[in-house]
């Protein structure tokens, strides 16, 4: 082989074109037309080191870190004291999130030049992000994923195209409920390798957190067929898969009226995996539907809290607990639920709802007749009938003689309330009006009410042993006459 004056042969002589016009592509950042020169230069002279190195340098351009590193280690091989090689693997490694191997490569680069700034700078980087790496993975172990997500996105600072940073990153964001900003690294991930086993995963943890099942359990298969050892893919799988067939059982035996066995399953169900929220909170709600309907209204509403505490965008359990609230008498409750509610959904119903709800709590402020007169709201005429007759003779004035001054006041108001309650419950239109509330709308005051006059036109005035074991005589005023009854009438009872 011909070799000039300098001992180059032709070979090299057109090698060391091509490099230089390599270089002259990597400056215009057409880096791909460089790498092309480059590779043309390597083919002709294989032992220059420094095509290697200046190739390395343009796939590093255009992040093909990989190839980058295998010719920086290439050019290492061929000359180990050609320092760009070591610069260059180091920057790879970082890139790639390779950090212990790169601590190594900028040892190795600082024994051929130990002040050399550029490998002291990395140096420091490279205990830093050592330094992130641990505390991320004490992060995942201890649960505290935003600790985690917090370090991987610092070490992304350094190594922005780690696909491995990234793809634990967008994990954490998953298990932070940040669904939106997972699926973008998630993506981002896939546009650089489409099998990314982490990334699909990524996308099907956020599909089962987001309560979609069946698409779910499709990229879990995908991450397994492409990677059958991938344990999370494989729990994640099978949790989804349990959490679904528990639920769907549950809500077959609702369907069947079974409720005390729906509940027992959807019990089950939130225990299979607590992260995730979406669907538990669904489970909450059907458990407190089914508690509600077994009548057991404070587990009803306790459900119904969880399941907002869960998800507080999720409609159902409001209206669920706000109907608890008010069949349970709880009505400032039910209001406050039924004001969230038509402030989440501006729909006429609910409106109705709590114009409904703010007038049972005025109801609830009246003097619950009913309740005085030991009814209930289904009471029949001649109920409230036997009602009147048997608490106004317990609590009528003349009864509590003996007793204390303040026993007899507060016997006396209960009297007047009861000759009250049973004026207006034995009265169809009075009753109407109290039942549906619109005695608050037109302001119906019972304040000149006089429980005396009731009492006498129910009873009658006159003739002895009449019925209750009680009779009447009259006075001239005083002998222990009450002193509210017109005429000094008196009762004396047996």
């Amino acid at each position: 082989m011909e070799v000039d004056s300098e001992g180059l042969t032709d070979d090299e002589k057109v090698a060391t074109l091509k490099k230089d016009e390599g270089n002259v592509e990597y400056v215009a950042k057409r880096y791909r037309e460089a790498i092309s020169r480059y590779s043309e230069a390597i083919t002709l002279h294989p032992t220059c080191a420094s095509y290697y190195g200046n190739r390395a340098a343009a796939r590093v351009m255009i992040k093909k870190y990989a190839e980058a590193l295998e010719d920086a280690r290439e050019a290492i091989s061929i000359d180990k004291s050609f320092l760009k090689g070591y610069i260059r693997a180091v920057k790879c490694l970082m890139m790639m999130g390779q950090i212990e191997p790169m601590m190594n490569m900028i040892e190795r680069g600082l024994e051929i030049d130990p002040k050399n700034k550029q490998l002291q700078a990395d140096m420091r980087t490279g205990k830093g992000m050592l330094d992130l790496e641990r505390q991320g993975a004490d992060g995942y172990q201890r649960a505290d994923y935003r600790k985690t997500e917090f370090c991987m996105r610092k070490l992304l600072e350094f190594a922005a195209d780690c696909l491995s940073y990234k793809g634990l990153r967008a994990e954490c964001l998953v298990l932070l409920k940040k669904y939106a900003d997972a699926q973008v690294l998630a993506n981002e991930i896939l546009e650089v390798d489409g099998q990314n086993v982490e990334a699909l995963y990524v996308r099907g943890l956020c599909l089962y957190y987001q309560d979609q099942a069946e698409r779910a359990y499709k990229l879990f298969q995908q991450v397994l067929r492409l990677s059958p050892d991938f344990k999370k893919a494989r729990e994640a799988y099978k949790n989804a898969k349990q959490l679904e067939t528990t639920k769907e059982k549950g809500n077959e035996a609702f369907r069947k009226a079974d409720y005390q066995a729906a509940c027992d399953l959807y019990t089950q169900a939130v225990e299979i995996d607590p992260l995730n929220t979406s669907t538990n909170a669904k489970l909450y709600c059907n458990r407190a539907t089914g508690n509600f309907k077994l009548k057991k209204h404070d587990d009803c509403i306790a459900d119904c809290t969880k399941s907002i505490e869960l998800d507080p965008a999720f409609l159902k359990p409001y209206l669920r607990r706000a109907k608890c609230y008010n069949d349970t008498e709880q009505y400032q409750e039910a209001v406050y639920d039924y004001e969230k509610i038509s402030k989440m959904d501006r729909a006429p119903e609910y409106r109705h709802m709590l114009k409904q709800a703010k007038l049972e709590l005025k109801k609830s402020q009246r003097k619950d007749y009913y309740k005085i007169m030991g009814l209930t709201k289904t009471a029949t005429e001649d109920e409230i009938k036997k009602a009147y007759k048997r608490e106004a003779m317990k609590h009528h004035p003349d009864r509590h003689g003996a007793d204390t001054e303040e026993v007899q006041k507060q016997e006396e108001l209960l009297f007047k309330d009861i000759g009250e309650a049973y004026s207006v419950l034995s009265d169809a239109q009075k009753k109407h009006n109290y039942d549906t509330g619109k005695d608050l709308e037109e302001g119906v005051s019972m304040a000149d009410f006089d429980p005396n006059l009731l009492f006498q036109s129910f009873f009658g005035g006159g003739g002895g042993g009449g019925g209750g074991g009680y009779s009447f005589r009259q006075s001239s005023g005083g002998g222990g006459a009450h002193q509210g009854f017109p005429g000094g009438v008196s009762f004396s009872f047996g």
